[in-house]
C-alpha cells in the first residue's frame, strides 16, 4: 500500500502519538553494543549514531546529551510526500521545540525534548484539527 502524499490528509490524519520511555542520541565507532535494541541507527562516515532507551545507554555506558520523547504521527506518509515535515516543524518550532525527525517506511517519527513531549503532542493534536 503506497502512503498519502495530500498534505491537508496528511496533516489532519496524523495522529501523533507518545511512545513510553525516555529516548537519547549516542554515537559508537565500534557497532552496536550487546544489551541494546536500538529504535533508529544512522551510518555516518565518522561512526553509527543510536536512538536507545535511556537506560539501555547507561546500562551500555553510553554518552549521551539529549534526552528526548518519540512521538510516532501515525498517518501512513509517503516518502515523496512534499511538506509535512516542514509543516510540523513550524508549528513546534513557534513553540520553541527542538525536533529531530525520522522518516521509517510506514510513518514519521519525531524526537522532542522529553520534558516538552506531552505538549509537543497537543501543538500537533490542534495543527489536525486546524487542518481538517
Amino acid at each position: 500500500m503506497s502512503g498519502e502524499r495530500d498534505l491537508r490528509r496528511l496533516l489532519s490524519g496524523m495522529r501523533p502519538e507518545l511512545n513510553p520511555g525516555r529516548y537519547v542520541f549516542t554515537f559508537t565507532e565500534a557497532g552496536v553494543p550487546s544489551g541494546v535494541t536500538p529504535v533508529v541507527t544512522v551510518a555516518e562516515p565518522e561512526g553509527l549514531t543510536l536512538v536507545v532507551r535511556q537506560e539501555d545507554a547507561d546500562t551500555a555506558g553510553l554518552a549521551y546529551a539529549y534526552v528526548a520523547g518519540w512521538i510516532t504521527l501515525r498517518v501512513h506518509s509517503a516518502l515523496d510526500a512534499v511538506g509535512l515535515t516542514a509543516a510540523v516543524a513550524r508549528e513546534l518550532a513557534t513553540a520553541g521545540l527542538s525536533c529531530n525527525v525520522v522518516a521509517g517506511y510506514h510513518h514519521d517519527h519525531l524526537f522532542v525534548p522529553h520534558e516538552r513531549a506531552t505538549e509537543a503532542v497537543t501543538l500537533l493534536d490542534d495543527l489536525a484539527r486546524r487542518s481538517g
